[in-house]
């Protein structure tokens, strides 16, 4: 292991203070459950592993199973409640060198961060597993030295959720394949759809304008840093011209219904019936499940502004301070293999990352009873192959965007600021990052 210096030790306590404005979640490789080897946890050795997730992994059931299948290992699950929670616990603990889980999930938007301290996490790398997660799944999470730090766990291919019986209300076709149509196009056929509901509804038509500008943004190769690493920053076109337009529709058409996302009354508003549509990556749908328990309505459209966008997705991790390394590793591998990521999948909507999963005619074959019984792995798999771009994300990443989150939440959400001035807190912000 390399050693730490002080300046890597402050760049850690600095990483620590950015807040997150949204998260994703969710699966890798595959080791066989109760395999003779020393990670697999057989012999008479008495282990417990922790296992840090958030949000909506799927992972309960799949925990259950793995201890009945390897009797000596006891897992204890931890979940916090946010990405945001999730990562400052990481953080914080790594920079004192212990305290962390055996397996600590892992959110995009912050694994570049990571990254940059890659000493502080086991390579999994193994022959066994290679191949097995599309490319850009593992490159995202291998250093330039070929050390793997983490096992994909989901994707997050986005779909169109919605509220079925406001639609109706509001004289809006319900069929699933009749909203796909409806909403097929860009970004201004969704907010002109979103203006005719409104005339006609007392709810609004999206949840949050930072949720809908992460929709957009992910359909940006290159918003904030080019792909060698020189940053971009926020004043350009590309990222003011969708904040203005996020925040038109938003708050100037009044198509938001104002609410931060991961908050309690974002919660409460999936059964106040406070929004009709909802931008869904497939993690989306346990959370909008949970939050909407008991609630009729909702069903998912083969559908998404732009034509697709993949929004989230995470990573298995194990930390060097882990006193089981081996069993972790297996673990995870354990986890994040074909058959768990669909069965994760069944469970909370967290769609695989691994090729042969995606592959598989029992994902295809998945329904949802909550969402109308739709064909969620059928769209969802449609969804994957209409992503043509993901964002370049680097170290900086999560701290620009950061920048213009916070802004779209003090206009949207907050309402103290108007865009002109929110937007010039955000220059403000950027610059004290010191990246310019």
């Amino acid at each position: 292991m390399r050693t730490r210096t002080s300046k890597t030790w402050a760049l850690m306590a600095g990483v620590t203070g950015i807040a997150l404005l949204a998260s994703g979640c969710g699966g890798g490789s595959d080791t066989a459950a109760g395999e003779s080897s020393e990670g697999g946890g057989s012999g008479d050795e008495k282990v417990t592993l922790s296992v840090a997730t958030f949000n909506e992994f799927g992972y309960e059931g799949l925990i259950e199973e793995y201890m009945e299948l390897n009797p000596n290992i006891t897992v204890e699950h931890k979940k916090a409640a946010t990405s945001d929670e999730a990562r400052d616990n990481l953080n914080t603990r790594l920079a004192a060198g212990s305290g962390l889980s055996d397996i600590e999930g892992v959110e995009v938007d912050w694994l570049p961060e990571l990254m940059q301290y890659s000493d502080m996490f086991v390579d999994l790398s193994d022959a066994e597993i290679e191949d097995r997660w599309l490319e850009w799944k593992t490159a995202a999470a291998t250093t330039e030295d070929g050390a793997l730090i983490g096992y994909g766990t989901d994707i997050g291919p986005e779909a169109i959720c919605y509220r079925s019986d406001l639609f109706a209300a509001a004289g809006l076709p319900t069929d699933r394949t009749e909203v796909a149509a409806l909403l097929e196009g860009d970004w201004d056929r969704y907010f002109e759809v979103g203006r005719e509901f409104v005339a006609k509804s007392d709810a609004a038509w999206f949840d949050s304008a930072g949720a809908t500008y992460q929709g957009m943004i992910n359909q940006v190769e290159n918003a904030y840093e080019e792909d060698n690493g020189d940053v971009l920053g926020i004043d350009h076109d590309t990222v003011k011209d969708i904040y203005n337009d996020v925040l038109t529709a938003s708050v100037d058409e009044d198509l938001s219904a104002h609410l931060l996302q991961w908050s309690d009354d974002w919660a409460a508003g999936f059964q106040s019936g406070a929004f009709a549509t909802q931008l869904c990556p497939g993690w989306m749908l346990g959370v909008v499940e949970g939050n909407a328990a008991g609630v009729a309505g909702w069903d998912v459209a083969d559908v998404f502004p732009g034509g697709g966008g993949n929004w989230g997705g995470s990573y298995l991790t194990v930390p060097a301070q882990s006193e089981h390394p081996e069993e972790a590793k297996a673990l995870a591998a354990w986890l994040t293999a074909p058959e768990q990521q669909i069965k994760a999948f069944q469970a909370k909507g967290t769609f695989p990352s691994q090729v042969e999963a995606l592959e598989s005619d029992d994902l295809k074959a998945q329904t949802n009873e909550f969402f109308n019984n739709a064909p969620t792995g059928e769209i969802l798999a449609n969804r994957a192959e209409a992503v043509t771009a993901t964002p370049f994300k680097g170290p900086n990443y999560f701290a620009i965007h950061t920048t213009v989150s916070d802004a779209l939440t003090r206009v949207d959400v907050d309402q103290t600021d108007d865009a002109a001035s929110s937007w010039q807190k955000a220059l403000d912000a950027y610059e004290s990052l010191g990246l310019s």
